[in-house]
């Protein structure tokens, strides 16, 4: 029986409310906010988030990645390896991205299911990733949100099974980017709506429905991407479904459109309330359509005890629109006094791939001192190459010492760094993220997040930050 076995999001804490975004222009606004990626934040590091949450929802490890987004941070460069090499999968495991549309997730997923059918692999996380940005003073700039959804395909604890799939491709343009493109580009809204999302839709989900023999009464919720409120309660109304009793909620008023990760969020969302034997509809858009036909098993509620999309959402720092531009880098500012950045070592970066991007360091196995970074005599015992891995990406930790950097090369200034104390010894030198300067103190607990550096040289530097836990 193949299925889903975990889920897992990333919701970024920041909101920009979307009457502060009118209100720069002297426009209208359309009311509720959108989720903000940091200034340390991109598709990679937000996928990271979303997978490591996965894994650790179900207690799950898997021989595949698959990620999903359009906002890749790099045109030629597998972004599936490094959040592989992050979250420490094993070396045999099957990488891919999946980009160029937002249907990119449920592509995936056509392809993840098969691969596990076939025993090609035996689970395979699927992880979806979008920070799109749409021109000043569109209605793109208000809609699109960040975030990140992740989840597991495999054929032991299913939590919901895969009884059936249907999917269908249309050669189409409603919104596109071309190489070189910043913001996206659009069709006429009336037409690409209606000759496009919901001719499309239309057509895959009653091909499923047929094939399944289905009405729309046997489906408990239906879950399907919709550019915006009025279309996906036009499209659920043309299919039977009733808007409010079996809609999953767009989460556009709370979050954003999400782009390639906004299908698998709702699915997220809707898992996160199931009942076993519940069916769900699901579907991705975007060149096409793919929709799925899920059953919930009773293994639902192992997944359920965690943070809900609910409480992530409730978890915000409202910021305003010139630090929204400042974070974007669509206005030119001051550039830092203190020199750019230097370009990453490739050979350092290569060398270093298993401490930098997925937090390993040594523990002495004479005296049990974990130590960070790796080195060959204890700091302790003075004991030489007798050592064993020790992963720190996954511990707590609290604030020995830090400082407070007003010169610092960083689009948010102050810095923050800091002299951080893991539960069960070790130590690590590194930035804090998502925290107020004047709430930082001695002692504050705190979490490892993964993070964007600086880019120099074409090259992302990728690094580990603490996170307070609550502020």
């Amino acid at each position: 029986m193949v299925g889903i076995v975990s889920i897992g999001v990333h919701i970024p804490i920041y909101r920009l409310g979307r009457d502060e975004i009118a209100k720069a222009w002297g426009t209208r606004g359309g009311g509720g906010e959108k989720a903000v990626a940091g200034f340390d934040e991109d598709s990679v590091t937000m996928a990271v988030a979303a997978v490591l949450s996965c894994m650790k929802r179900n207690k799950q490890t898997a021989d595949g990645l698959f990620f999903a987004t359009t906002t890749s941070p790099y045109k030629e460069k597998q972004a599936a390896t490094i959040i592989a090499t992050v979250v420490d999968l094993p070396r045999e495991s099957h990488t891919a991205d999946y980009t160029g549309s937002l249907r990119a997730a449920t592509i995936a997923m056509n392809a993840a299911i098969d691969s596990v059918k076939s025993g090609s692999a035996k689970n395979i996380i699927i992880t979806a990733s979008d920070r799109r940005m749409g021109a000043a003073q569109s209605r793109y700039e208000q809609d699109f949100g960040d975030g990140a959804a992740a989840l597991i395909i495999g054929n032991e604890n299913v939590i919901a099974h895969v009884e059936g799939s249907y999917s269908i491709f249309n050669e189409f343009f409603d919104v596109w980017r071309m190489d070189g493109d910043t913001m996206v580009r659009s069709a006429d809204e009336r037409f690409a709506n209606s000759e496009g999302y919901l001719r499309t839709m239309q057509e895959a989900i009653s091909g499923l429905m047929k094939k399944c023999r289905l009405a729309p009464a046997d489906i408990s919720k239906a879950v399907f991407y919709a550019p915006d409120a009025r279309n996906h309660a036009t499209l659920a109304k043309t299919l039977g479904f009733d808007p409010k009793a079996q809609l999953q909620d767009l989460l556009f008023a709370t979050m954003g459109n999400t782009g390639a990760a906004a299908s698998l969020m709702m699915l997220t969302a809707a898992l996160e309330e199931a009942k076993p034997g519940n069916k769900i509809l699901f579907a991705g858009y975007g060149d096409g359509c793919d929709v799925f036909l899920l059953s919930v098993t009773e293994n639902i509620t192992k997944v359920q005890a965690g943070p809900k999309i609910k409480d992530l959402l409730a978890k915000k720092v409202p910021i305003s629109y010139e630090k929204y531009i400042s974070w974007r880098n669509l206005m030119p500012i001051e550039a830092a006094r203190l020199g750019d950045p230097k370009v990453p070592s490739i050979p350092a970066l290569w060398r270093e791939r298993k401490s930098v991007l997925a937090l390993f360091g040594v523990r002495c196995k004479q005296c049990g001192t974990p130590q960070y970074p790796p080195t060959r005599v204890c700091a302790v015992c003075q004991s030489k190459d007798n050592f064993e891995d020790y992963k720190f990406s996954d511990k707590r930790g609290s604030l020995f010492t830090y400082a407070i950097d007003h010169l610092a090369i960083t689009p948010d200034p102050p810095g923050v760094n800091g002299v951080i104390d893991f539960d069960g010894g070790g130590r690590i030198l590194c930035d804090l993220t998502d925290c107020d300067p004047k709430k930082v103190k001695i002692d504050l607990p705190v979490e490892m997040t993964f993070r964007r550096l600086y880019q120099s040289g074409g090259i992302n530097n990728y690094f580990w930050k603490a996170r307070p836990l609550a502020q």
